[in-house]
Order: C-alpha cells, then sequence, then structure tokens
C-alpha cells in the first residue's frame, strides 16, 4: 500500500495506473475508520481496479464553534485498517497542501438543497464539503467514487454538483452501516459516554417508528414530524436539532408523503450532534 501526502507524487501514480488501463475507485474519508468507511473500501474493491482512500479532516466544514480540534484523528490505525482491507493507495494530506497560502478559490452549491437541514443548522459546512470534494475529483481523477447514505444531504449535494459541472466520476451510494441496537456508524459516536450511547438509540428508534407510520398509511409529513419529535423528547438526553420529511433527491418540502422521501433526523446526545435518515417509498 502507498501513501502519499503530496498531490504532485500522487498524480503521477494515478497516470501511470491509468496508462495501464487500470480503473480507479475512490473512497473521501475524514478518518478515524469504523466499519462503515471499511464497507465503502469493500465496495470500491469489487468495482474497480485500483482503490484509493483518502484521509483529511477538512477545516473548510467546521464552523468556528464546532469540533474540528478534537475530531478524532489516528492515521497509524487508519493506514493499519487499510492495509489490511488491499487499499492500493492513501492519500493524508495535510491543511497547507490542500489550501496553500493565498487560497481563495470556492465551490458552492446553491439553492433549498443546500439551505435546509444540516445546512441551515451549519451555515457555510457544504461550501466546505463541495470545494475539498471537487478538489479531490481533481487531484485522484476516480471512475468511481463511494459515499455511504447516512450523510443523505451531502450524498444529493455531491450528485448535484457533479452533474451541473460534468464532471467524469460516477457516485456510487453505499448503504447505512449501524450497530446491532440499529445506530448508525460514525467517528463522532466516540465522543459519546455509556450512558449517551446507549441514548443514542433513539434515532433509529424514531426513524423505525416514522417507516412504521407511513407503511400504516400516514401521508402528512408535518403529522409524522411532530409524532417523531414528541418520540424523541421522550429521551432525556436527547435534544432536537432538527426532524425533517422531505422528497428525495431535491430536499423539497411536501404537501403529501408520496413517490421517493427521506425521514432525517439530527440529534443532539449531550454535545454530541448524531445524525441519520431513512430514504423511502410508497405509491
Amino acid at each position: 500500500m502507498r501513501l502519499f501526502t503530496e498531490i504532485k507524487p500522487l498524480k503521477a501514480y494515478i497516470a501511470e495506473q491509468k496508462r495501464e488501463g487500470k480503473t480507479i475507485g475512490f473512497v473521501p474519508t475524514m478518518g478515524y475508520l469504523h466499519e462503515g468507511h471499511l464497507t465503502l473500501v469493500r465496495s470500491a474493491k469489487k468495482q474497480a481496479d485500483i482503490v484509493i482512500v483518502s484521509i483529511f479532516v477538512n477545516p473548510l466544514q467546521f464552523g468556528p464553534k464546532e469540533d474540528f480540534s478534537r475530531y478524532p484523528r489516528d492515521l497509524e490505525r487508519d493506514l493499519a485498517l487499510l492495509q489490511e482491507e488491499g487499499v492500493n493507495c492513501v492519500f493524508a494530506p495535510t491543511a497547507e497542501e490542500m489550501y496553500p497560502e493565498g487560497f481563495s478559490t470556492f465551490v458552492e452549491v446553491s439553492g433549498e438543497l443546500t439551505e435546509v437541514m444540516c445546512g441551515k443548522s451549519r451555515p457555510g459546512h457544504f461550501k466546505g464539503v463541495a470545494t475539498v470534494v471537487t478538489k479531490l475529483f481533481n487531484i485522484v481523477t476516480p471512475d468511481l467514487a463511494f459515499f455511504g447514505q447516512k450523510d443523505a444531504q451531502q450524498l444529493f449535494i455531491i450528485e448535484k454538483l457533479v452533474r451541473d459541472l460534468n464532471l467524469n466520476v460516477e457516485i456510487v451510494r453505499v448503504p447505512t452501516r449501524r450497530e446491532e441496537d440499529g445506530l448508525a456508524m460514525s467517528s463522532r459516536n466516540t465522543y459519546l459516554s455509556p450512558e449517551e450511547r446507549k441514548a443514542a438509540t433513539i434515532l433509529y428508534r424514531a426513524l423505525k417508528r416514522g417507516e412504521e407510520l407511513v407503511l400504516t398509511g400516514e401521508r402528512n409529513p408535518e403529522k409524522l414530524k411532530l409524532i417523531l419529535e414528541e418520540y424523541i423528547k421522550t429521551e432525556q438526553r436527547a435534544h432536537i436539532d432538527y426532524v425533517e420529511v422531505r422528497s428525495v433527491p431535491d430536499l423539497k418540502p411536501m404537501a403529501k408523503i408520496q413517490g421517493k422521501f427521506i425521514i432525517a433526523l439530527a440529534v443532539y446526545i449531550g454535545k454530541t450532534r448524531l445524525i441519520d435518515n431513512f430514504i423511502l417509498e410508497v405509491e
């Protein structure tokens, strides 16, 4: 497994692989890898000749009061996991390598897609995501890029970015990996105390409750949201950021639940903000 920390030698390596006719599968991460990330890697290995994983905690997507400085990092551990998975190459740049002095060019997907849900709660977050993903796509030039459904809003934004800018990469959606009790795997789960970890299952339980209500005929999105909000509030350690029911993939509000839609949650468990979602479809 090759490790690159600089852009120029990585691009030379990729150019060599492409001259040999090999396809490139790319998994962008912020590190502190878990089974959710490794599921993306395994999907990439099945579909591409060369698998490249990036590990970069992107400062542009963190707000001034967010957890950039304490976001979990363990490069040595991550590299060992990726070596075991048979990854060909890891790109782990510094912030200075990605954003050298004088950097002042940004990419932004505008409109409701980036203004609701996490975009409303975290202003500027998706501008940082779009900028770093565009840079990584330009550096790695992958044929396929793999993203998890847990970050569904981010996934829809990246898909739109690729369409709007005619980028030559196929986005592959990979289902959310969960713990045995349903909690979506996330690097931020490491912040949770044992009591908070138990409380965090309220997100999955609320989503299952929402799914049951829809399957038994509930079609009023506002009523569904209210029911789920009240359900989440039964967990003392939970504080709601948002509960949303919106169309997929444009995230527009719905007068009636129909077609493909998302139930999306952002909930603080103690000081830790967790997100989760179900994407469902009804007649």
